[in-house]
């Protein structure tokens, strides 16, 4: 399991260009890892000794044998810890330029444990190196913390200090954590191939001339509704997709819409423009790569994903931000485009390996990087330059390009930003590609959300009434 555990932090490091950070991060994890399965053993046997683990006495007594006595029965003191359904979660993120580290067991500490780990931590300041801190601890209890003490020594010879190690107790379980920004060349790096990836789509459509010129009818507030409706109605395609848009489940409308001039009553000004985005964009991103037969049912599933994550965005922000209309709107269009960048690179990448790893030649960039683009990274940037080429609203760009990281998305769009994000993170959570856990805790508590019951409720709720769409 510890091979295991090594082999999916190696992977991970690796995936996002961060391997100098292996050797250390490997020693914290089985630091971490070990003293979480102390304390469950702890646990089981102060219970068989019948001791109570809180009180100051009773806790020497039971640390006196502690160590010679479950090490010398290790393997039953295990199979009791699975029949008490005590466990270890690893678990690896990374947002906002950050890397998570994190293990959890559910055996809360005491308060006892608690101070004697952050006794280590200011200990481990006064040190210089791990002999200096073996020469000075004597404690043979409980391994003396040494191995806290080493793991703060090791982090500081990557720049970090105490303050990236985290020890608190949430719902029941201990949690340890380790917070590491990643290395800003890396990031860098990665932008740069992003920008070069977009100029060099050269079969990239310009947005389509009619939507435009409708766009730009509906930005002049001289521009009457009844002038609107009839250059929309003059385009048969772009009025018929229009109409089934408006129609469709995701709108609820209490009766059919029969008309574009009713249309644009019924959805306003701003609404419609939302629209037009969407059926245009839809168009022309269908299009691309239409000749690669193989690639069709890779972009249906990412179609059908987008389309899910508009319905559930749309419902989400109807539902949470009732007075808002314009946040409902925008919510639509932003969950149909939030993987515009993945949609695009899927369509042109395999013809253009060769000029990306030759622009990573020219550049001094590793040609890993133009393969982490090829596994989804930094989707949302590609997502949000193609957004920018065709002069989107703000909201739509700023949206796409923060919708996994929406504590980074504009004051004025922040909202618009944790529906896409909720609403994408529940589709991938019906598919059981994320648990409970990693849902950003702020965007929950934006929505009132503290529990995975009310997580799951939500969901399936939507799920429910996203499958009467036609697909």
């Amino acid at each position: 399991m510890v091979e295991y555990m090594e082999a999916v932090l190696s992977a991970f490091l690796k995936e996002l260009n961060q391997s100098s950070m292996n050797e250390y991060l490997r020693y914290c994890l089985n630091e971490l890892v070990t003293n979480s399965k102390k304390a469950n053993t702890k646990r089981i046997y102060f219970k068989e000794k019948g001791l109570d683990i809180t009180d100051d006495a009773q806790y020497e007594k039971g640390m006196k044998n502690f160590k010679q006595d479950t090490l010398g029965d290790i393997k039953r003191y295990m199979n009791m810890q699975r029949a008490a359904g005590l466990y270890v979660k690893f678990i690896l993120q990374t947002r906002n330029n950050k890397i998570k580290l994190e293990v959890r067991n559910n055996s809360e500490m005491t308060f006892r444990e608690y101070k004697r780990i952050h006794d280590k931590l200011s200990r481990a300041q006064q040190y210089t190196s791990v002999d200096q801190a073996m020469n000075q601890i004597l404690d043979d209890s409980e391994g003396a913390g040494l191995g806290i003490i080493i793991m703060i020594l090791m982090l500081e010879k990557v720049g970090l200090t105490e303050e990236n190690y985290q020890v608190l107790c949430e719902n029941g379980e201990t949690i340890t954590r380790i917070i590491l920004p990643i290395n800003e060349k890396s990031q860098k790096e990665l932008s740069v191939v992003s920008h070069e990836f977009v100029k060099l789509i050269d079969n990239l459509p310009q947005f389509p001339e009619n939507i435009t010129r409708i766009n730009n009818l509906l930005d002049d507030p001289n521009a009457k509704m009844s002038e609107i409706a009839s250059i929309i109605s003059s385009d048969v395609s772009l009025a018929t997709d229009l109409l089934r848009l408006v129609n469709s489940a995701a709108f609820a409308l209490a009766s059919p819409c029969r008309s574009i001039s009713e249309a644009v009553k019924l959805v306003g000004i701003h609404g419609i423009k939302n629209m037009l985005l969407s059926i245009a964009s839809i168009n022309e991103l269908s299009r691309l790569g239409d000749g690669v037969d193989e690639k069709k049912s890779i972009r249906k599933d990412m179609w059908i994903h987008s389309y899910r994550v508009a319905f559930y965005a749309y419902n989400l922000a109807k539902n949470f931000y009732p007075t808002s209309a314009t946040i409902a709107e925008d919510s639509y269009i932003c969950g149909l485009l939030h993987d515009m960048g993945k949609l695009i690179f899927e369509a042109v990448h395999p013809l253009m390996n060769e000029r990306m790893k030759s622009v990573c030649v020219k550049k001094d960039i590793s040609t890993d990087v133009f393969e982490r683009l090829v596994a989804g990274v930094n989707h949302g940037e590609i997502g949000a330059l193609i957004a920018e080429k065709w002069n989107f609203p703000e909201v739509i760009t700023n949206v796409i390009r923060f919708h996994h990281d929406p504590e980074l998305a504009a004051p004025e769009h922040k909202a618009t930003a944790n529906i896409i994000y909720l609403a994408d993170m529940l589709a991938h959570f019906q598919r059981e590609e994320v648990d409970f856990y990693q849902f950003d805790k702020e965007v929950l508590n934006s929505f009132h959300i503290t529990t995975q019951s009310q997580l799951k409720m939500i969901s399936e709720k939507l799920a429910s009434e996203f499958a009467k769409e036609p697909f």
